[in-house]
């Protein structure tokens, strides 16, 4: 989470909806989410509400398909223009469909990688170590995709 607070320290922004589901997977034990949850209360990761009108309505029509915290990021990110950071298949789907700028984790360590605030070798340990433990990507390597 230090990298992520290093790159988006006042411009990342997650819904009620999320917080939810990073606090049940904290409860499920998740202790990963910890970093989360602090990162909320620090105030760098801040939660907004969906406006009343176009957001809840995009909200209510993602939601059929999408998880209730994809669905809030992409009605968030489609109203206001802002890029989604999402790994979800279907939502990173819908997104790309909407043309809703997008991104994820792959694209946040290459973005770490080429702004210096990670060095690629050390993206390529920390991507590893995420598919060691279950993380789908579509790379095997930063390092490999940075150009």
């Amino acid at each position: 989470m230090p990298i992520l607070e290093k790159m988006y320290s006042g411009s990342a922004y997650i819904t009620i909806f999320i917080t939810a589901e990073i606090r049940a997977g904290i409860r499920a034990g998740h202790a990963g989410l910890r970093q989360a949850d602090e990162a909320i209360r620090k105030g760098w990761l801040r939660e907004i509400d969906l406006e009343p009108g176009a957001e809840k309505s995009l909200f209510e029509r993602f939601s059929a398909p999408l998880d209730l915290g994809e669905a809030s990021a992409l009605a968030l990110a489609m109203s206001r223009g802002w890029t989604i950071a999402c790994d979800d298949l279907a939502a990173r789907r819908e997104a790309e469909s909407l043309r809703v700028k997008l991104t994820g984790t792959v694209g946040i360590l290459i973005k770490a990688a080429k702004t210096r605030i990670m060095a690629p070798e050390n993206a390529d340990d920390t991507l590893a170590l995420m598919i060691k433990n279950g993380f789908y990507s579509p790379v095997r390597s930063i390092k490999a995709n940075f150009k």
